[in-house]
């Protein structure tokens, strides 16, 4: 469990702590179907600094919702992929992004 939970939360704080910050749920959707090295959730997650999408990976890591697996090879290989709960989480917002889709017009 992460350090960052606290007692007296009621659960959508606790899960609005969990995706807070601009990149974590676009890093969610890029790890929706599938593991993805680095490299290429940075292309997926476009304009993200290499530096916070290490930090956003990190604290999602900490909280459970990503699993960082290394691979014993040369040149090192790492992969993320959602754990269980990550998963979970992933089909918990995609209500709200079937809402987005329907009430917000889309960008030209």
């Amino acid at each position: 469990m992460s350090v960052r939970a606290r007692p007296g939360y009621c659960g959508l704080d606790a899960a609005m702590e969990v995706i807070s910050g601009k990149w974590k749920v676009l890093i969610l959707w890029a790890l929706r179907h599938h593991s993805q090295r680095f490299g290429a959730l940075k292309r997926l997650v476009p304009g993200v600094s290499e530096k916070v999408l290490i930090q956003q990976l990190r604290e999602l890591e900490a909280d459970g919702i990503v699993l960082r697996t290394t691979f014993d090879e040369a040149p090192l290989r790492v992969e993320y992929s959602l754990t269980d709960r990550g998963v979970a989480l992933h089909e918990a917002l995609e209500p709200l992004g079937a809402w987005g889709r329907e009430h917000l017009p889309a960008k030209v």
